[in-house]
Protein backbone atom coordinates (compact mmCIF):
# COMPACT_ATOMS: atom_id res chain seq x y z
CA UNK A 1 0.00 0.00 0.00
CA UNK A 2 2.55 2.32 0.63
CA UNK A 3 4.18 2.04 -2.67
CA UNK A 4 0.59 2.58 -4.11
CA UNK A 5 0.55 5.77 -2.18
CA UNK A 6 4.34 7.21 -3.47
CA UNK A 7 3.06 6.08 -7.41
CA UNK A 8 0.39 8.31 -6.46
CA UNK A 9 2.06 11.41 -5.56
CA UNK A 10 4.89 10.61 -8.10
CA UNK A 11 1.88 10.93 -10.28
CA UNK A 12 0.80 13.99 -9.08
CA UNK A 13 3.63 15.72 -10.39
CA UNK A 14 3.62 15.38 -14.10
CA UNK A 15 4.48 18.44 -15.81
CA UNK A 16 1.20 19.18 -17.83
CA UNK A 17 -0.88 18.81 -14.55
CA UNK A 18 1.81 21.25 -13.05
CA UNK A 19 1.62 23.75 -15.53
CA UNK A 20 -2.21 23.89 -15.89
CA UNK A 21 -3.04 23.99 -12.64
CA UNK A 22 -0.78 26.86 -11.99
CA UNK A 23 -1.89 28.96 -15.29
CA UNK A 24 -5.43 28.08 -13.91
CA UNK A 25 -4.45 29.99 -10.27
CA UNK A 26 -2.92 33.47 -12.80
CA UNK A 27 -6.81 33.40 -14.56
CA UNK A 28 -10.24 34.77 -13.44
CA UNK A 29 -12.25 32.60 -11.31
CA UNK A 30 -9.38 30.11 -10.96
CA UNK A 31 -12.10 28.22 -8.71
CA UNK A 32 -14.64 27.81 -11.42
CA UNK A 33 -12.09 26.94 -13.91
CA UNK A 34 -10.11 24.02 -11.95
CA UNK A 35 -13.33 22.50 -10.73
CA UNK A 36 -13.82 22.19 -14.50
CA UNK A 37 -10.22 20.61 -15.24
CA UNK A 38 -10.86 17.93 -12.23
CA UNK A 39 -14.06 16.72 -13.41
CA UNK A 40 -12.82 16.12 -16.83
CA UNK A 41 -9.91 14.38 -15.57
CA UNK A 42 -11.38 12.39 -13.11
CA UNK A 43 -13.83 11.16 -15.46
CA UNK A 44 -10.83 9.80 -18.09
CA UNK A 45 -8.57 8.72 -15.39
CA UNK A 46 -11.05 6.99 -13.11
CA UNK A 47 -12.75 5.14 -16.39
CA UNK A 48 -9.02 4.13 -18.11
CA UNK A 49 -7.95 2.90 -14.36
CA UNK A 50 -10.81 0.63 -14.37
CA UNK A 51 -10.51 -0.72 -17.81
CA UNK A 52 -6.92 -1.06 -17.67
CA UNK A 53 -7.13 -3.22 -14.81
CA UNK A 54 -10.26 -5.50 -15.85
CA UNK A 55 -9.42 -6.22 -18.91
CA UNK A 56 -5.73 -5.51 -19.99
CA UNK A 57 -3.96 -6.96 -16.66
CA UNK A 58 -1.59 -8.88 -19.62
CA UNK A 59 -1.11 -5.82 -22.08
CA UNK A 60 2.02 -4.64 -23.13
CA UNK A 61 1.33 -1.43 -20.71
CA UNK A 62 1.14 -2.97 -17.85
CA UNK A 63 4.33 -5.30 -18.33
CA UNK A 64 6.35 -2.80 -19.31
CA UNK A 65 5.31 -0.95 -16.47
CA UNK A 66 6.67 -3.85 -14.92
CA UNK A 67 10.04 -4.04 -16.23
CA UNK A 68 10.55 -0.34 -16.08
CA UNK A 69 10.35 -0.96 -12.30
CA UNK A 70 13.02 -3.03 -11.82
CA UNK A 71 15.81 -2.79 -9.09
CA UNK A 72 18.44 -1.27 -12.05
CA UNK A 73 15.84 0.99 -13.57
CA UNK A 74 15.13 2.49 -9.90
CA UNK A 75 18.77 2.78 -9.47
CA UNK A 76 18.99 4.79 -12.96
CA UNK A 77 16.36 6.89 -12.64
CA UNK A 78 17.77 7.10 -8.40
CA UNK A 79 21.01 8.51 -10.14
CA UNK A 80 19.78 10.40 -12.73
CA UNK A 81 17.66 12.42 -10.06
CA UNK A 82 20.90 13.13 -7.98
CA UNK A 83 22.50 14.34 -11.44
CA UNK A 84 19.64 16.54 -11.77
CA UNK A 85 20.29 18.04 -8.16
CA UNK A 86 23.81 18.28 -8.63
CA UNK A 87 23.14 20.30 -11.91
CA UNK A 88 20.65 22.56 -10.59
CA UNK A 89 23.11 22.96 -7.32
CA UNK A 90 26.07 24.28 -9.60
CA UNK A 91 23.46 26.25 -11.61
CA UNK A 92 24.65 24.71 -14.92
CA UNK A 93 21.32 24.34 -16.32
CA UNK A 94 20.45 28.21 -16.74
CA UNK A 95 21.89 28.43 -20.31
CA UNK A 96 19.89 25.30 -21.47
CA UNK A 97 16.65 27.19 -19.33
CA UNK A 98 17.16 30.41 -21.06
CA UNK A 99 17.52 28.50 -24.45
CA UNK A 100 14.21 26.78 -23.61
CA UNK A 101 12.43 29.63 -23.13
CA UNK A 102 14.17 31.32 -26.39
CA UNK A 103 12.37 28.63 -27.89
CA UNK A 104 8.98 28.30 -26.27
CA UNK A 105 8.53 32.18 -26.64
CA UNK A 106 9.39 31.76 -30.60
CA UNK A 107 7.02 28.40 -31.49
CA UNK A 108 4.03 30.28 -28.97
CA UNK A 109 2.06 28.31 -25.99
CA UNK A 110 0.80 24.95 -26.76
CA UNK A 111 -2.85 24.92 -27.92
CA UNK A 112 -4.15 23.52 -24.21
CA UNK A 113 -2.49 26.18 -22.71
CA UNK A 114 -4.45 28.82 -25.02
CA UNK A 115 -7.89 26.52 -24.59
CA UNK A 116 -7.44 27.16 -21.29
CA UNK A 117 -6.78 30.83 -21.50
CA UNK A 118 -9.92 31.66 -22.85
CA UNK A 119 -11.48 31.35 -19.24
CA UNK A 120 -14.17 28.38 -19.47
CA UNK A 121 -14.96 25.80 -17.12
CA UNK A 122 -16.56 24.17 -20.37
CA UNK A 123 -13.05 24.31 -21.89
CA UNK A 124 -10.97 22.76 -19.28
CA UNK A 125 -13.27 20.33 -18.42
CA UNK A 126 -12.54 18.99 -22.12
CA UNK A 127 -9.09 20.15 -21.33
CA UNK A 128 -9.00 18.14 -18.24
CA UNK A 129 -10.62 14.59 -20.02
CA UNK A 130 -7.76 14.99 -23.16
CA UNK A 131 -5.09 15.50 -21.19
CA UNK A 132 -5.02 13.04 -18.22
CA UNK A 133 -4.27 10.08 -19.98
CA UNK A 134 -2.51 6.88 -18.19
CA UNK A 135 1.33 7.99 -17.50
CA UNK A 136 4.06 5.59 -16.07
CA UNK A 137 3.48 6.30 -12.52
CA UNK A 138 -0.58 5.73 -13.02
CA UNK A 139 0.18 2.19 -14.84
CA UNK A 140 2.33 1.48 -12.13
CA UNK A 141 -0.05 2.16 -9.41
CA UNK A 142 -2.43 0.01 -11.49
CA UNK A 143 -0.58 -2.74 -11.50
CA UNK A 144 0.31 -2.27 -7.83
CA UNK A 145 -3.28 -2.59 -7.23
CA UNK A 146 -3.77 -5.14 -9.46
CA UNK A 147 -1.43 -7.42 -6.88
CA UNK A 148 -3.23 -6.80 -4.44
CA UNK A 149 -6.28 -9.24 -5.53
CA UNK A 150 -8.95 -7.37 -3.62
CA UNK A 151 -12.43 -7.71 -4.14
CA UNK A 152 -14.22 -4.83 -6.77
CA UNK A 153 -15.60 -2.97 -4.70
CA UNK A 154 -12.06 -2.34 -3.09
CA UNK A 155 -10.44 -2.19 -6.17
CA UNK A 156 -12.48 0.31 -7.36
CA UNK A 157 -11.98 2.37 -4.12
CA UNK A 158 -8.36 1.73 -4.70
CA UNK A 159 -8.51 3.18 -8.16
CA UNK A 160 -10.36 6.17 -7.15
CA UNK A 161 -8.67 6.83 -3.99
CA UNK A 162 -5.32 6.80 -5.94
CA UNK A 163 -6.77 9.51 -8.79
CA UNK A 164 -7.75 11.20 -5.67
CA UNK A 165 -4.54 11.71 -4.59
CA UNK A 166 -3.08 12.38 -8.35
CA UNK A 167 -5.09 15.11 -8.80
CA UNK A 168 -4.53 17.22 -5.34
CA UNK A 169 -2.71 20.15 -7.33
CA UNK A 170 -6.45 20.92 -8.55
CA UNK A 171 -8.00 19.57 -5.15
CA UNK A 172 -6.16 21.71 -2.62
CA UNK A 173 -6.72 25.27 -4.13
CA UNK A 174 -10.64 24.44 -5.01
CA UNK A 175 -11.23 23.13 -1.12
CA UNK A 176 -8.98 26.59 -0.10
CA UNK A 177 -11.66 28.45 -2.21
CA UNK A 178 -14.68 27.20 -0.95
CA UNK A 179 -13.93 27.34 2.33
CA UNK A 180 -11.06 30.73 2.84
CA UNK A 181 -11.31 32.32 -0.87
CA UNK A 182 -9.33 35.64 0.76
CA UNK A 183 -6.85 33.28 2.77
CA UNK A 184 -6.02 31.31 -0.47
CA UNK A 185 -5.52 33.48 -2.93
CA UNK A 186 -3.26 35.43 -0.61
CA UNK A 187 -1.37 32.30 0.01
CA UNK A 188 -1.01 31.33 -3.88
CA UNK A 189 0.43 34.85 -4.11
CA UNK A 190 2.63 34.64 -1.37
CA UNK A 191 3.88 30.88 -2.54
CA UNK A 192 4.33 32.71 -5.90
CA UNK A 193 7.14 34.76 -4.66
CA UNK A 194 8.50 31.90 -2.71
CA UNK A 195 8.96 30.09 -5.58
CA UNK A 196 10.76 32.98 -7.73
CA UNK A 197 12.58 33.32 -4.73
CA UNK A 198 13.95 30.14 -3.43
CA UNK A 199 12.37 27.50 -6.26
CA UNK A 200 16.26 26.84 -7.10
CA UNK A 201 16.63 25.50 -4.17
CA UNK A 202 13.75 23.88 -3.29
CA UNK A 203 13.95 22.13 -6.89
CA UNK A 204 17.55 20.45 -5.84
CA UNK A 205 16.89 19.39 -2.20
CA UNK A 206 13.18 17.53 -3.46
CA UNK A 207 15.53 15.80 -6.26
CA UNK A 208 18.46 14.97 -3.83
CA UNK A 209 15.94 13.37 -1.65
CA UNK A 210 14.18 11.22 -4.34
CA UNK A 211 17.15 10.35 -5.66
CA UNK A 212 19.05 9.19 -2.46
CA UNK A 213 15.64 7.15 -1.97
CA UNK A 214 15.84 5.70 -5.25
CA UNK A 215 19.14 4.09 -4.97
CA UNK A 216 18.41 3.08 -1.51
CA UNK A 217 15.49 1.21 -2.64
CA UNK A 218 17.46 -0.15 -5.16
CA UNK A 219 19.74 -1.60 -3.35
CA UNK A 220 17.53 -3.21 -1.08
CA UNK A 221 15.95 -5.15 -3.95
CA UNK A 222 19.51 -6.22 -5.09
CA UNK A 223 20.08 -7.70 -2.04
CA UNK A 224 16.77 -9.21 -0.93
Amino acid sequence: MGDIFLLALGAALNPTLVAASTLMMLLPNPGRLMLGYLLGALMTSITLGLVIISKLENSTAVSTTKNTLSPAATMVLGVIALICAFVLGRGRDEAAAERRRARKQEKGPPRWQKALGRGSPRITFVVGAMLTLPGASYLAGLSRIDKLNDSTPETVALVVAFNLIMLALLEVPLLGFATAPGWTVATIDRAKVWMSRHGRRFAMMALAVLGALLVIKSLIEFLS
